[in-house]
This record gives structure tokens, sequence and C-alpha cells, in this order.
């Protein structure tokens, strides 16, 4: 036995040998991997002419008195040093800070972005942030020239903006790609003018895809590990064949700089507002005419709807194309123009994306059943203005009304006080909420005072004695939950799953 330990421990020193040979060869491939792609260069080389930087400026007010500060481009290096100093300094009169008792002048702000160029005609693509209120906007090329631009057309809700200027020499031009194909770790280029340092190229992979980050209505971000900055803004976003699969728009970052979290509009959505901008000067999306909200599991369930997926209509609009086409509040959208409806995200996206006037086929599920209906779209107005939740005044002289308890609500029949109290329009029926348990599911799920439940399970209901007759049949039948439809005063509604059990 013992003369067998010399043997083992040699062929123990060997084997740690041969491991610590092959960690070696494994570590030595890495750093030649992180490089990336040798494609990355050509690529680069091919298409950074077509990328410029978009200076824009504009005329704003400013208190004299302290001396003009330089105008430096947001991110400079050097504008953090001369925005304290300006700031600090005393100015006229020894008050600190020199912008104390001057007057109003006007002064120019400058601020520099990215674009790229689209069609050698000199149409150009960029962030509608980078241009947005410019008095002045120029297009600067790789080589330095700078030409005056106009804008052909904005769309603040992509964040998108179409350019055009006259070429001064033949101008390279650079294709959309299809950014439905991009993959999980695939690289990808960022072409840029990040901190005013114009034509920066920097190289990451596809992190993520249809990411939503609630930056708007229509979101559906690349995320990307490429440095993009301040000045990356409108820049393309490359595939290794050259083509723009995104347009750098935004970063999450708590300093300000790259952390390796940068987002990109998908080529897919910014082919199509390009294209409408340069028709129209305006965009022209899709309007369905429904009001939607997320089909979560409670509700999936009370809808024996398995798994849970697509968008539950809450509300249809009287004047537009669903109500004709027979699309009712309680329906659920699996399919929108033979594309598969997951969430309420993406029938919005898809409904915007459709031509306005087209015939389309809708299936819903109704009661557990799949109906296919067809809709003739109309055009969605743009309207910026947040509708506000009228306050629900408290009136503590009007007469108690007779309550009965179901769900962890008080319930009440809807007289002409109740009405006027929580300002309830004539037009809405059903059982008033005139308290909530604290404690209970229902106050979880914010329901309030002043709401009107129209119905339970899918039936209208015009008194509490038939809520509560809903709700102790539902949990003999053995259910968890009960779909709810509730309305605000104005006749708004939404969906509410409540535990039964």
């Amino acid at each position: 036995m013992t003369a067998a330990r010399p043997a083992l421990s040699r062929r123990l020193r060997l084997m740690g040998a041969a491991i610590s040979i092959g960690a070696a060869t494994v570590l030595s491939s890495v750093p030649a991997f992180a490089r990336g792609p040798e494609g990355i260069a050509d690529t680069a080389e091919k298409v950074i002419d077509a990328v410029v930087n978009i200076s824009t400026s504009q005329n704003v007010e400013a208190k004299g008195g302290g001396g003009a500060m330089p105008q430096l481009p947001p991110g400079s290096p050097f504008e953090e040093f001369f925005d304290d100093f300006f700031k600090n300094r005393r100015g006229p009169g020894g008050s600190k800070g020199g912008d104390k008792g001057g007057d109003f002048q006007p002064r120019k702000t400058n601020s520099l972005g990215s674009g790229f160029i689209v069609d050698a005609a000199g149409v150009v693509v960029t962030n509608n942030h980078v241009i947005a209120d410019a008095d002045e906007i120029n297009v600067i090329l790789n080589d330095g020239t700078k030409v005056k631009a106009e804008v052909v057309g904005v769309d603040k809700k992509t964040d998108l903006a179409v350019l055009k200027f006259k070429p001064p020499k033949p101008l390279t031009a650079v294709k959309f790609g299809d950014s439905d194909k991009l993959r999980l770790g695939e690289w990808v280029i960022a072409i840029g003018n990040p901190f005013s340092l114009g034509g920066s190229v920097t190289a990451g992979i596809v992190s993520a895809k249809n990411r939503d980050i609630s930056q708007g209505p229509y979101d559906s971000y690349i995320q990307t590990d490429a440095s993009i900055n301040r000045g990356n803004s409108g820049g393309p976003l490359f595939n290794l064949d050259g083509e723009v699969v995104g347009v750098n728009t935004l970063i999450i970052s708590p300093t300000g700089g790259s952390i390796g979290l940068g987002f990109a509009v998908p080529s897919k959505t910014v082919a199509g507002v390009v294209d409408q901008l340069q028709k129209f000067g305006e965009l022209r999306r899709g309007w369905l005419g429904v009001r939607i909200q997320q089909v979560t599991d409670e509700i999936a369930d009370s809808l024996n709807i398995k798994p849970a997926r697509g968008a539950l209509v809450a509300g249809v609009d009287d004047k537009g194309p669903a109500k004709p086409a027979g699309i009712e509040p309680g329906d659920v959208v699996v399919k929108f123009d033979g594309k598969d409806v997951k969430d309420p995200k993406d029938l919005s996206r898809i409904v915007a994306d459709t031509a306005v006037g087209k015939e389309v086929e809708v299936v819903v599920i109704r009661k557990g059943n799949e109906e296919t209906r067809k809709v003739t779209l109309g055009r969605l107005e743009d309207n910026d203005k947040v509708q506000q939740v009228n306050a629900k005044p408290k009136d503590d002289t009007a007469e108690k009304p007779v309550t009965q308890k179901a769900l962890g609500l008080d319930l009440a029949a809807l007289s002409k006080d109740l009405r006027t109290k929580y300002k309830i329009k004539d037009s809405v029926k059903g059982v008033i909420v005139t308290g909530v348990d604290n404690n209970s599911d229902a106050a979880e799920k914010r329901l309030s005072a002043g709401d009107v439940i129209v119905e339970v399970a899918q039936e209208a209901v015009s008194n509490a004695a038939d809520i509560k007759k809903r709700v102790d049949q539902l949990k003999k039948d053995g259910k968890k939950s009960v779909l709810l439809l509730v309305s605000n005063g104005d006749g708004e509604l939404r969906f509410v799953a409540l535990g039964v059990q």
C-alpha cells in the first residue's frame, strides 16, 4: 500500500500540471474573444460616412450681469467646470453668482446629438428630443462639412424626427435591417457623437429585446451594452452587415455616463415612422376604438382563459370602429390582423402600425369561445392631454344610504343623492360602492367609494342582492375569484378580479 503512494503522488502532480495547462489555454483565449468579431472594423469603415452630428441652437432669455458663459455642448468635459465658475463668481455690485440684479437678455444655447443619412438626397433620421424647440439645425458630415437642415416631420410618441438638407457633395446612405431577426447576444455597433466626440464607434451585444421601460405608449426597445452616452442620441445601431437595426435613444445611468444599459428604437418601428413622415409630414396611426387592460392570472381564471394572454377590452368607444364590428367589453383580443397579441402593449403597437382604413380580422375570446370579427380601422387622433379622475367630494350631510356588504365592499342602490354626491353620470347603471374594507382584496385592487359595479361574472347587476347572490353561487361552484366590471363616474370601465374564498 505504501509503495503505491509515490506513484499516486506523481500521477496527481501530472494531472495538476495538465489541468493548469488546460486552464491557461482557456484563459489565453478569453482576451482574443473579448475583442469581438473581426468584421467590426470593416463594417464601421463602410458606414461611418453616413453617420452625422446634429448641431442645434435656440434663443432663450437669460439674466445678464455676470458675463456670458461659454456655450458648451451638454456632456462636454468642461461643462461642469465653467458652470461652477460662472454661477459662483461675483458679478457687478458684489452679488454672488453674477445673475442678480441684471436684465433679461437673449442668448443662444447649443446642443449636439447624432443622426444618420437614409437617402443620398439628404434625408437624415435622428431623435425628436435632439432637435426639439431648435431655432436652427445644422448637419455636420463626417468630414466636418456643416449644412443647414430643416425638419420634415417629428413623432413625439416614438421620439423620432426626419430632417432634410441640400447635399453639398455625393452622400453615403445606409439601409434599415430587420430588427425582428436580431438575436440575444448578437454583436451590434453604435456610432455617434458622445460628449461632442464625433465619429465614435463602440461595440457590444443585444442584451434584450422588446423592453418596455415606460417611456411611451409604444415602448419596445432593443437593450444593448454597447457604450452609449450623451450625444449618442439619434445615432444608429448597426448589425455586422452594416444595416441600421435601431436608433440609440436613451440610457439608464445614475452617473450620466454609460453603465451598459442603452436602449434603441427598433428599425421595424423607425422605418414605418420615417416612411410616414416623408409622405405626410406626420404620423397616421390606426385606431380600434377600445380601452384595454392587462389579463391578470385572476382575470384569466375568471374568464376560463389558459394561459393568461391577450388584451382585455374594458370599454368600447361609441364612435369607434370596434363598435359596429361587434366587439364588446369583456372580450379578450388574442390575435389582430394575423399577429398574436400577448398583452395590451402588443395590441397598441400592432394597431398603431396598421394602415388607416384597412379591414382586419380580430380574434377575441368571449365567454370561453374564440370568435372572429372584421374591423375597418379608423385614424388615431393625437391627444397628449392626461385625463384627470374626477374628485369624489365628501358630503356628510347627505342621507346615509341602505348598504349591504359583499367582497369587502359596502354596496348600495344608485339613488339620486348618491349620483350627486359622487358625480355619477345618468348613463352609468349598476350598484355603487360606498365603502371599502381596508384589509380586503378590494382595497388592494384600488376599488373606492364612488365606483359603480356594472357586471358580476359578465352579468349585469342592479342591486346589492344581485351581487351577493352571484358571489355565493361562485363560491358553491368552487371558483377562486369573481370578475367585476367597474365604472367610474364618467362611465369609463375597467375589469377587476376579486378573491371569493
